[in-house]
């Protein structure tokens, strides 16, 4: 989970995961979006790909990203519960 919370420590990071949350889509697409170069989209995708944010699959002559809603659940899923104890902390005197 680690490599997740660097990996959206990047606001360029965070801003490919939103696209991704609409629908699939290749590097092209994504870095249409974009005021960077190629090559530091592709450097994004894949740190959130190692970070388990992403999966890709090759479709022809394309490599289409998409959000893995799994490991973004379960980070969500982390936060909540940290707040939940925080919440909880607070109540007591």
């Amino acid at each position: 989970m680690n490599e997740a919370f660097k990996a959206l420590a990047d606001p360029t990071r965070r801003e490919i995961l939103q696209l991704l949350r609409d629908k699939s889509r290749n590097a092209g697409e994504i870095a249409e979006h974009f005021n960077i170069s190629k090559p530091s989209i592709s450097h994004h995708l894949n740190l959130l790909k190692q970070a388990g944010l992403v999966l890709d699959e090759r479709q022809g002559q394309h490599i289409v990203y998409s959000l893995h809603t799994t490991v973004v659940e379960d980070v969500i899923g982390w936060m909540f519960k940290m707040m939940k104890k925080n919440d909880t902390e607070e109540e007591q005197p």
